[in-house]
């Protein structure tokens, strides 16, 4: 299914201000909101969908993205916009508070609470980086306890109301003229008591965990890039959403390759003779060696510049170049015939070239 241009959707030109998009959401919001339109479906997507345009276009760093590369942009982000209306209302509970006076479904807004993100660090081959690859990763998280399903008591049983506040969550007491709301002391604003605590997770109703997950490394990714796993964070409050994963990529270095933006760099050492004359030899590329003419009269530390051989772009279709730097290699040791054919060089060049001698060593010996 083709996604229509986020802009379009919230009605507003591309040098709208943040404060015109959020202005224009607020209205696609009243509009399409699910109260107002229940079994509306058409309603219920362009809800979603402003919803969407609005967590991209609000976030300078994914509307930069977008502004670029469009759709295709966001993709290499793990962006996948929401899953249901519980994920919006929890992204956008204060502008919810702020538009209508409530959060999720017209009631109060519940305290449950979006699970925390997570972030792994993840040390990847260069060559892994430059092509891609499919990875697992292990990351440790606290999950619903099984011993309990998840309730913190033993057994499974519900938790008992706490009589304190009689499942409130709050306490009020009168001072003078005015009535005083604080956190119940005894459940701790929960409303429940667990009175017989499981003791796998000793209450808490989590247990931490260690899980495998699937990773795509997208071709191109460098030291810094930072994927994201859609609510594979911690766990989220009941009704509340999980946190999302984040992976930060550090790439190792290549003993051949050094990579600047999505250029890639060699060195290739060639003689003076093939760099006077010109030749073909052998340089190296990330897919293998390749045949490579050297021009006559190439100068030590020349570079030559192969299009389409470097890092693929993260966010966009080709790839970086190849950068050959070509520097003349002085032999330590030569040959009798090499020495004679460079003094006769010499000569021609007018050169005044040291004879050759015995060492001080030699005489001695």
């Amino acid at each position: 299914m083709t996604k229509r241009d986020y802009y379009e959707v919230l009605e507003v030109t591309r040098t709208a201000s943040s404060d015109e998009i959020k202005k224009s959401y607020r209205k696609m919001a009243l509009r399409y909101h699910p109260d107002r339109n229940r079994g509306d479906k058409d309603a219920e997507e362009k809800f979603k969908e402003a919803a969407e345009a609005y967590e991209v276009l609000s976030d300078p760093e994914k509307k930069e993205l977008y502004d670029r590369f469009g759709h295709a942009g966001l993709q290499q982000t793990g962006f996948q916009g929401f899953r249901d209306f519980d994920d919006i209302f929890s992204s956008f509970g204060d502008i919810f508070e702020e538009f209508f006076g409530f959060g999720a479904r017209g009631a109060r807004r519940s305290h449950a609470r979006r699970g925390a993100d997570l972030r792994v660090d993840l040390s990847v081959d260069f060559m892994d980086a430059a092509f891609g690859k499919e990875t697992e990763i292990e990351v440790s998280r606290h999950e619903p306890c099984d011993e309990c399903r998840g309730t913190g008591t033993k057994g499974g049983a519900q938790p008992s109301v706490c009589h304190t506040c009689g499942g409130r969550g709050q306490v009020t007491r009168s001072q003078g003229f005015f009535s005083i709301s604080t956190t119940c002391p005894t459940c701790q604003g929960s409303g429940t008591v667990i009175k017989d605590p499981c003791i796998k997770c000793r209450g808490v109703g989590r247990v931490l965990i260690k899980k495998k997950l699937s990773l795509r490394i997208p071709a191109g990714v460098d030291t810094g890039s930072r994927l994201r796993l859609h609510a594979e964070g911690e766990q989220g409050d009941p009704g509340a959403p999980a946190g999302d994963l984040y992976v930060f990529i550090h790439v190792q270095p290549h003993e051949t390759f050094r990579r600047q933006d999505d250029d890639l760099i060699v060195g290739v050492p060639i003689t003076y003779s093939l760099a006077a004359l010109g030749g073909e030899i052998d340089i190296p590329t990330l897919e293998g060696p390749e045949h490579f003419q050297v021009p006559a009269g190439t100068q030590s530390g020349q570079d030559f510049r192969i299009s389409g051989k470097g890092i693929a772009h993260l966010r966009g279709r080709g790839r970086g170049d190849l950068v050959v730097v070509v520097y003349i290699e002085t032999p330590k040791k030569v040959s009798k015939e090499q020495e004679q054919i460079l003094r006769q060089l010499a000569e021609l060049e007018g050169a005044r070239v040291t004879p050759h001698k015995r060492g001080l060593f030699s005489r001695k010996r």
